[in-house]
């Protein structure tokens, strides 16, 4: 039976939430998809029919081998998606996401195994976040925030976690680009913005910010 719209909103959250043990919360789930949560309770109930995830009153859902794959499969979709409309649609960064938000629900494999083979089997997305393989396999990537480096450090921007338009427009405006190197200049005391530089050119980032950037060294 194929999975609905509904269903695949919630397996998208779960692999976006779910903490290296493979747990998370109706309450994490709830706040995520501003569902109340009794709604996600019993969709969590159907899931755990399925063998998605492990769930029992009181504690944190287990997501499932099976789980894990059929998220990543939908966030396959998304992914391939957004990388199809910039490289061969020229959509910015910024504009994909609400129209990959609806394709993401077509239901045909091969439509999508078609898109990866023109596009040559990407393994990014164009945000710098891994598209998982057509068996639901991702590439572990060895990242960290940029609002945890230190001041003196040069890091290579690498992806942007759960960015909005408003944001890849913000960083897209600064030159901001994936694979710049970031020089951290400064760190401030006070509230932890940053002094970077980029291109030559210097910034300066707020925390919430440095938060969704997430670089290499």
């Amino acid at each position: 039976m194929r999975t609905t719209l509904t269903e695949e909103n919630y397996l998208k959250a779960l692999f976006h939430l779910v903490d290296h043990e493979g747990k998370v919360t109706i309450n994490e789930l709830s706040k995520f998809l501003n569902v109340k949560m009794p709604s996600v309770n019993n969709m969590m109930k159907k899931f755990a029919e399925k063998n998605w995830v492990i769930y029992e009153t009181y504690k944190p859902l287990r997501v499932t081998d099976k789980g894990r794959r059929e998220a990543a499969l939908v966030v396959r979709k998304h992914r391939l998606t957004e990388m199809f409309l910039v490289k061969k649609m020229n959509f910015g960064w910024e504009n994909v996401h609400e129209i990959a938000e609806q394709l993401e629900h077509v239901h045909s494999a091969v439509f999508f195994d078609k898109m990866d083979e023109i596009l040559n089997y990407p393994k990014f997305d164009p945000h710098g976040e891994p598209i998982p393989d057509k068996d639901g396999n991702i590439i572990a990537q060895d990242l960290q925030k940029l609002s945890n480096c230190t001041a003196g450090e040069t890091v290579v921007f690498a992806s942007v976690t759960l960015s909005d338009d408003s944001f890849l427009n913000y960083l897209t405006e600064r030159n901001l680009l994936l694979n710049k190197k970031i020089g951290i200049l400064k760190i401030e005391s006070f509230d932890k913005s940053f002094t970077i530089e980029v291109d030559g050119k210097q910034e300066i980032l707020s925390r919430k910010a440095t938060d969704k950037i997430l670089v290499k060294k």
